[in-house]
């Protein structure tokens, strides 16, 4: 028997809108997430960019057409941060192709303090007053207030469009698009393409410089933690060195964008794209190995930093095989193992304790520890019990004459390691997958999405963790990447670029069937939707012709390196 208060209606010319904090705002049928959340009074709040609806990601633009729950997305996150650097990139290359006409700009990476490394082509480097005329005329549409708008066109109208303003690199990359699709944004006359969600307009985009840099220049935008300030022009020369030097390589080998990689593989160069990659990868070692004897007499310690999935345990053993092919030993030192006691740990924000603060090692062991070693006394090292949370009397050791220290941990750059150890006793050496191949010109890679990738397959069949599980962590790992490594990036002595070219494309048969099992309604569900839309762009390869010695094989399994250790002497 059907309940009398259920029956067919009409539908109503109004929707409702429900919030996270329980309020509902009532709007016309088919009416923009915007006019919506303009109902929310929030003054000094983070600036509104887009929205969840229903549990997906979407743009303010978006039109409501049934009962909804919102929840707004600002500045201050991921996603918010996204849609914001997006759009200033789309208003920096209108603003570029409308003053420097028949020229190529090129959004290079990222920079830590907030901004992107860019650099023209077809003309030498823009002068200060052609920057400050840049800026300023970004400015002016900014004031402008011009409409992004989004339009879905036949994919091979977008391909003719590009092939017509000789955007090569993105005609390329769309060459293996798997939909017949594509999504143009237009702001005046200007169109192009980017991977991903935009804000309303460019009135949204008033935060943002232009920093003369090197041989290009700096887009300046805000962080996320201070989502309407920029913070101080960055300075950078050695990790710009290190991404100009592999931009070079990938010039040389003739892969510069996803879609000249894709042509690689479908040409069946795969081997070669390899080969090559990993035999750059080899000479950086071997170069890091030769500086090292070059300073042997006076440096004991070699100390390695780098972020979360950045391939330092791999490199460690590479190049500890390099040094002993060079009649070095070396040996591994725990920085683990001087975890202060465990109620000695100190608090976070929140209250939990921080295991990532460099107060919460033993500094003044650490180093006493140190001077002894290398001065060839007996040293019994601690050893950290993580399960009781308290320091053991691990094994003695004494150091030969020829031996070098190496020493890894997320605190290597920073200065304050190592407190009476003198500077030229150590080298200290950054590792990071400094991802330099792009989409396309106007579409980067982000290295974090490079490492997060990374760390999902390695989690998953290395650790049995979910993406699920990845996910949900890596908020907290990035914040205390910030806090405690990027800003010493520029202290390292040498710098080792762990990225590959072909590894995308290596990753993605491991990385799709994972990111497909992340619920749907889940927070981590928009990471995962967004990865795979990403992995889209690249033609798989297979993982049977990667080395065993590869960085990659650290994440994919299958290593010979993985029980390989340094022989210490009794």
């Amino acid at each position: 028997m059907i309940c009398s208060e259920i029956r067919f209606v009409s539908p109503r010319d109004t929707i409702e809108v429900h919030l996270p904090d329980g309020r509902a705002i009532q709007g016309p049928r088919g009416e923009k997430v915007s006019k919506f959340l303009e109902a929310l009074d929030n003054p000094g709040s983070p600036p509104i960019v887009g929205a969840v609806v229903n549990g997906e990601l979407r743009e303010l633009t978006y039109a409501i057409n049934i009962d909804a729950y919102i929840r707004p997305v600002t500045m201050e996150e991921a996603d918010g941060m996204r849609f914001y650097r997006r759009s200033l990139t789309f208003l920096l290359e209108s603003a570029f192709n409308e003053l420097f006409p028949g020229n190529v700009l090129t959004i290079d990476h990222s920079v830590f303090s907030g901004g992107y490394f860019c650099n023209v082509s077809g003309r030498p480097p823009l002068t200060k007053k052609e920057l400050s005329r840049l800026e300023k005329r970004m400015r002016e549409l900014s004031e402008a207030d011009i409409p992004l708008t989004r339009q879905r066109v036949p994919l091979a109208e977008a391909i003719q469009y590009f092939k017509e303003h000789g955007y090569d690199d993105k005609v390329q990359l769309l060459a293996n698009r798997k939909k017949d699709y594509l999504i143009l944004y237009s702001m005046g006359e200007h169109r192009d393409y980017h991977h991903g969600y935009m804000v309303p307009s460019t009135g949204y985009l008033k935060w943002f410089a232009l920093t003369p840099t090197d041989h290009g220049f700096t887009l300046q935008f805000p962080r996320r933690h201070r989502p309407t300030e920029l913070l101080p022009p960055p300075s950078y020369p050695k990790l710009l060195a290190t991404f100009t030097q592999y931009g070079n390589w990938l010039e040389r080998l003739g892969i510069n964008h996803v879609g000249a990689l894709n042509e690689a593989i479908e040409a069946s160069r795969t081997r070669e794209v390899i080969l090559v990659s990993e035999a750059l990868h080899e000479q950086q070692i071997s170069d890091v190995a030769s500086k090292i004897l070059s300073h042997y007499r006076q440096v004991r310690i070699i100390i390695i930093a780098g972020p979360s999935a950045s391939g330092k345990t791999t490199f460690s053993k590479r190049l500890s095989i390099q040094l002993l092919a060079r009649g070095i030993s070396p040996f591994p030192l725990e920085m683990d193992n001087y975890f202060v006691e465990r109620e000695k740990t100190p608090k976070d924000a929140e209250g939990e304790r921080d295991y990532e603060a460099i107060e919460a090692l033993d500094l003044k062991l650490l180093s006493k520890d140190v001077k002894k070693l290398i001065a060839g006394e007996e040293v019994q090292l601690p050893k950290y019990n993580f399960f009781t949370g308290a320091r053991e009397p691990g094994e003695v050791i004494r150091l030969e004459p020829d031996q070098l220290i190496i020493l890894e941990g997320i605190h290597g750059m920073n200065t304050n390691l190592l407190p009476g150890i003198q500077p030229e006793k150590s080298l200290r050496i950054y590792t990071s997958a400094l991802t330099q191949l792009n989409l396309d010109r106007h579409n980067r890679i982000s290295t974090t999405d490079t490492r997060l990738i990374r760390r999902i397959v390695r989690d998953t069949y290395q650790r049995g963790y979910s993406a699920t599980e990845t996910i949900q962590r890596w908020e907290s790992v990035h914040r205390g990447e910030k806090r405690n490594i990027f800003p010493f990036q520029e202290n390292a002595d040498l710098m080792f670029n762990s990225a590959l070219v072909y590894e995308l494309s290596a990753l993605k048969s491991f990385a799709e069937p994972l990111l497909r099992q992340v619920q749907h309604g889940t927070p981590e569900y928009l990471e995962a939707k967004r990865l795979l839309s990403f992995l889209e762009w690249f033609l798989p390869i297979e993982s049977d012709l990667i080395p065993d010695n590869s960085i990659l094989r650290e994440f994919i399994g299958n290593s010979i390196l993985q029980h390989f250790k340094v022989w210490k002497s009794d």
